[in-house]
């Protein structure tokens, strides 16, 4: 029997998180340090499941099958294709990312404060999490899938109603009844979703009498499961609702810029940059390879909320006054991107989807961690407190420009390529959806070059006049993200090699082949 790869990916983080919480009280640094070398052995397990992995070979890989519940057909099955290695690299790269970003957000607060913030649920929280994404990209059985899916809603809970973001205007009373609507908000619109979905997961167990991801879609691949167009579109739509709330989809986008502007920064990341993915990489897994013909037939209307999603997102990024929010809103704008490429059922919308996962959870990292540094730094998140910064901290400055161009797709930095295939895949076979798309581009180069303008140049306000520059821990967080903004910005290859042959696959899944261009004939 081989090495169970996948499985030790997932569980390593899990032990991590239950060995972190138990470090006594007192030993802070000791929690801290622990979790850091944790997350940095699971991404060495990341890095073997992607080495091992042959982009020429079996659509599924690494596979793992045992039984679980037999009565019920459940079995413990884990595989990867290509875009779930991309992901779950992402998320093990981030995540020792987050926990240095978040090195201080959890040391208790000042002398005389009655709330003590523990260190030890701060970092183990952020392991659980990793552990429930990456088992959940791994999962090949519906309802595995379906039980890591829902429980990665509490650890996120705790996350962010107990450790939220401690720069507020209104202060600590307010902030923490805010901090408390904003998680509540977040696990309720996704325990609807959640709930929704397992109906339809129960519905599909009645219909095909397994929750094998593999075997129902062979079963219907060669038409020993018939599903009734009715009954498949139900389904479809109970899957669709939960992931889309997950994503997040307008209009059950409201609880992305209530959770991502209470949390701290690292928290924020790991949601947008992490969780949310999970939503994305659904789409593709399950209701394209589930439901393809009602997959097809939502098409028209999810493009169209896609397109809201990309015009409304963007929109409202240009009207903040908070950073946070900003950048939460900017998220819902690439989201919106994802999802049409995903649904414009073409190999380059699908491939600049799944590139844009990976590329936007990169960018939006390095923005939002630069963002945190800056915003603990001034101590407000609001844009108008600042002024001149890059007079008085540089490397600052520069990286949270970086990150800003990368966030508005600059050619030369990471997002550009994929959302450049997303927008070529989309125009191929709806020209109208495509143009009307990139607007949402050139509002994304309004709201990041503002955000710049107005932090960052112009007269030094005397509130950041003493503001000290990146530090070295800062650094080692941001400086690698903006290595990889680049390198991939100019050199998308290895990670097209790998999701390229599984894009194809999900595309023979939905039946459907790349428009051929229409090419007038030669006179």
């Amino acid at each position: 029997m081989s090495f169970p790869l996948l499985t030790a990916t997932a569980v390593l983080p899990a032990i991590g998180a239950i060995a972190t919480a138990a470090v006594p009280a007192a030993q802070r640094t000791a929690a801290k340090w622990l979790a850091l070398l944790v997350s940095l052995g699971t991404l060495a397990l990341a890095i073997t499941v992607l080495v091992r992995f042959d982009p020429g070979g079996d659509r599924y890989q690494l596979t793992e099958s045992h039984s679980w519940i037999a009565d019920f057909g459940v079995r413990y099955e884990l595989g990867v294709d290509g875009i779930a290695v991309a992901l779950i690299a992402l998320t093990a790269l981030l995540i020792p990312f987050i926990i240095l970003a978040g090195w201080h957000d959890a040391d208790p607060l000042e002398t005389g404060s009655k709330r003590w913030r523990p260190t030890q649920g701060f970092f183990a929280l952020i392991l659980a999490v990793e552990a429930m994404v990456i088992i959940s990209f791994e999962a090949t059985d519906v309802f595995l899938f379906y039980i890591f899916f829902e429980a990665m809603l509490i650890p996120m809970y705790f996350l962010i109603g107990g450790f939220g973001d401690r720069a507020h205007e209104h202060g600590e009373k307010v902030a923490s009844t805010q901090r408390s609507y904003a998680a509540v908000k977040f696990l309720l619109y996704n325990l609807v979703g959640g709930l929704i979905m397992l109906a339809a997961v129960i519905g599909l167990y009645v219909v095909a009498g397994n929750f094998s991801l593999q075997g129902i879609a062979e079963a219907r691949a060669n038409g020993t499961l018939d599903m009734a167009t009715n009954t498949e579109r139900w389904l479809f739509l109970g899957f669709f609702f939960a992931f889309a709330v997950k994503a997040p989809l307008w209009p059950l986008h409201t609880w992305l810029p209530n959770a991502m502007g209470e949390a701290t920064a690292p928290v924020a990341v790991l949601i947008t940059a992490v969780v949310d993915k999970v939503g994305t990489f659904a789409m593709l897994r399950f209701c394209l390879q589930l439901f393809p013909e009602a997959s097809k037939w939502a098409t028209p209307a999810i493009l169209v909320l896609a397109l809201i999603s990309i015009v409304y997102g963007a929109l409202l990024a240009v009207g903040q006054r908070d950073m946070k929010r900003l950048i939460a809103y900017a998220s819902i704008s690439h989201f919106g991107f994802i999802i049409m490429g995903i649904f414009a059922m073409t190999s380059q919308g699908q491939s600049g989807a799944t590139l844009y996962m990976v590329n936007h959870g990169i960018s939006t990292a390095a923005l939002m961690l630069v963002a945190g540094f800056l915003i603990s730094r001034r101590g407000s998140r609001l844009i108008a407190d600042y002024g001149g910064v890059q007079k008085v901290a540089p490397v600052l400055a520069g990286t949270f420009l970086i990150g800003g161009l990368a966030t508005l797709s600059l050619p030369g930095l990471a997002p550009f390529v994929s959302e450049f295939l997303v927008l070529v895949g989309t125009f191929t076979r709806y020209p109208v959806i495509g143009i009307i798309a990139t607007f949402g581009i050139v509002l994304a180069a309004l709201y990041v070059l503002v955000l710049y303008q107005r932090t960052m140049t112009g007269p030094v306000k005397p509130e950041v006049s003493a503001m000290p520059d990146l530090r070295v821990r800062e650094l080692v967080v941001v400086a690698p993200l903006v290595a990889l903004l680049l390198f991939l910005g100019v050199y998308p290859k290895p990670l097209t090699d790998i999701v390229n042959p599984a894009v194809q696959q999900t595309m023979s899944d939905v039946h459907k082949k790349d428009p051929q261009p229409e090419v007038e004939a030669a006179k």
